[in-house]
């Protein structure tokens, strides 16, 4: 497992983990400010995501899964301060140190169709 010092690694791991958390507990927001643009734009992320997994109902995505994509597709189609490749690398990494066996594959494929169906240049 990849251990990072980075601050934006370790900031993006505490949003995931506040999506996730929000995920159990809905009426309480999460603490980051980006945490709480995600869930006051989850509507539109959530249209994104169900468009890129069109196989996997929201319902039925591994709960951390959820909460690396959502804040992926944020940083991807709303937030747009990183480069493509930094957010796509960061999310499988996220996956790769909070998911299963699958999800490094899955986010990936995921924000891949994302990219490739909204035309976002690399």
């Amino acid at each position: 497992m990849k251990t990072s010092n980075d601050p934006r690694h370790l900031q993006r791991i505490k949003v995931m983990q506040e999506l996730f958390a929000w995920n159990f507990k809905k009426n309480s927001a999460p603490g980051s400010e980006t945490g709480k643009k995600i869930v006051s734009n989850l509507a539109q992320i959530d249209l994104l995501i169900q468009s890129s997994a069109p196989s996997w109902p929201l319902d039925k995505i591994n709960r951390v899964d959820l909460a690396i994509l959502r804040l992926a597709v944020y940083e991807l189609m709303l937030d747009k301060k990183n480069p493509l490749k930094v957010i796509i690398d960061e999310a499988v990494e996220l996956a790769k140190e909070f998911g299963g066996e699958s999800s490094p594959s899955f986010i990936n494929g995921a924000l891949g169709k994302l990219i490739t169906d909204n035309q976002i240049m690399v």
